[in-house]
């Protein structure tokens, strides 16, 4: 037994932790749990625990169900929702199939596989997510209106404000469970927040964004009202996105940064961007996996609609932050596209993978894009050379389908999945008569 999983057994014991909750996640990003008692700990370490994949999405079909959920010590946290006294504690899992073997379905091995290609080259990756939500006062419900707990905007400090509230116990919470919280702040739609996590690695980042979904709906629940993380929940109000900051380090230099090159940008960083834009669009399918992420990606509220990059241009799908002199290790770039609805254990696969093509082809950097690409005739943005991200889940499937750096990423059995689910979700989707058409058409047709 190593020195991590005997912390793990003498916390459970000094701390009178009675469930252990082990958590993974599925194939669309939807966080599972199974609850253990502390003395099957030790054999959960060794052995993991079964259970039945058939029943999980995209994990196995049924005749081949058994799957083996094995507990990582290093994500051990004690749920601070669960009170003081004979309190819960949880784990992230690896899923492995009975022989032992990781499993072909599990979300954070398609990251740690794409993490280990990044490492073969001498990287590491870091990911530093700001992640947007909306509070609303009624219940998820689809017949009740949705009412926003207040009507502030971008910064807006509401004295007595529910979300100022909230975002001190979510970030409380966050903090006690070791997970590092950078800024907090009202966004731009009614109710909507941001909250902004720590830069990590990209498999600790993916663990503490599951992590921190769950904690806001527990705080909301706590304070009787509903977060929701969908990312277009409002028709005429902005979306909810996670513009994900991006960088790779060689031991301890960020391998992004050059003094005295334009922006300071290093030549594997302008690879890295190019190899961004030019396998954009295939990726969309896995970083805006719904057919709500569209309504985002579409609606304006400086969403990124089209493939572009630029510094300090917040219409441009790629966003290379304000340098600050001296801090050469703070070289990054943002990535705008991504949802907060997003399994981020795939996000974060594909947009590695697409950076590192670009290192590995010595991919070239287009001329970046200086004014808002909204504000552009469609012939300007062609005359720039600038296409357009997917405009329907059905297009970034059409995209993705064919895809070879999507389909080697995630491996077949994801990649086979993914589609297959989200296939069904365009066609159940394209067969509602929604409430638009009854309203424009039955009265005259």
């Amino acid at each position: 037994m190593d020195r991590q999983q005997e912390f793990v057994l003498r916390t459970v014991e000094e701390r009178d932790i009675r469930f252990i909750r082990l958590w993974f996640t599925d194939v669309l990003g939807i966080l599972k749990s199974v609850a253990i008692a502390p003395a099957e700990l030790e054999s959960a370490f060794s052995e993991g625990i079964g259970f039945d994949g058939s029943s999980i999405q995209g994990f196995t079909r049924v005749y081949e169900a058994d799957m083996i959920a094995r507990p990582d010590p290093t994500t051990f946290q004690i749920l601070p929702w669960r009170g003081e006294h004979h309190g819960t504690a949880r784990m992230f899992c690896d899923i492995l199939t009975p022989d032992g073997e990781p499993s072909l379905a599990d979300s954070r091995n398609v990251l740690k596989r794409a993490l280990a290609k990044g490492s073969d080259q001498g990287f590491t990756f870091y990911t530093h997510p700001e992640v947007e939500f909306y509070l609303f006062e009624s219940p998820a419900d689809p017949r009740v209106p949705l009412v926003p707990v207040d009507s502030g905007g971008y910064f807006d400090h509401v004295p007595r404000g529910t979300a100022h509230d909230f975002r001190r116990a979510a970030i409380t919470m966050l903090e006690s469970m070791g997970i590092s919280v950078e800024f907090s702040h009202h966004e731009a739609g009614p109710g909507q927040n941001e909250i902004d996590l720590r830069y990590a690695d990209a498999l600790t980042t993916a663990d503490n964004i599951m992590t921190f979904r769950t904690v806001v709906k527990e705080v909301a629940l706590e304070q009787g009202v509903f977060a929701s993380f969908m990312p277009k929940p409002l028709e005429d109000k902005p979306g909810s996105g996670m513009h994900t900051h991006l960088s790779l380090f060689e031991g301890d230099r960020n391998a992004f940064h050059e003094a005295g090159a334009p922006l300071e940008l290093s030549k594997v960083a302008r690879s890295f961007i190019a190899g961004l834009l030019v396998h954009a669009a295939e990726i969309t399918a896995v970083t805006n996996q719904f057919v709500n992420s569209y309504k985002r990606l579409w609606g304006g509220a400086e969403a990124p609609s089209f493939i572009c990059w630029g510094h300090n241009n917040r219409s441009a799908l790629v966003r290379i932050p304000m340098y600050k002199p001296g801090k050469g290790n703070s070289s990054r770039i943002e990535y705008r596209a991504v949802d907060s609805a997003t399994n981020p254990y795939l996000a974060f696969a594909v947009l590695l993978a697409a950076g590192l093509k670009g290192i590995e082809q010595g991919y070239e950097l287009p001329e970046g894009a200086e004014d808002d690409v909204w504000e552009l005739t469609e012939s300007e943005r062609r005359a720039l050379g600038i296409e357009p991200l997917p405009r329907s889940l059905g297009e970034a499937i059409t995209v993705m389908e064919t895809s070879e750096l999507v389909a080697e990423t995630l491996g077949e059995h994801v990649f086979d999945y993914v589609l297959r689910n989200k296939r069904q979700e365009w066609e159940q989707y394209r067969a509602q008569v929604t409430p638009y058409e009854l309203e424009r058409f039955l009265p005259v047709l």
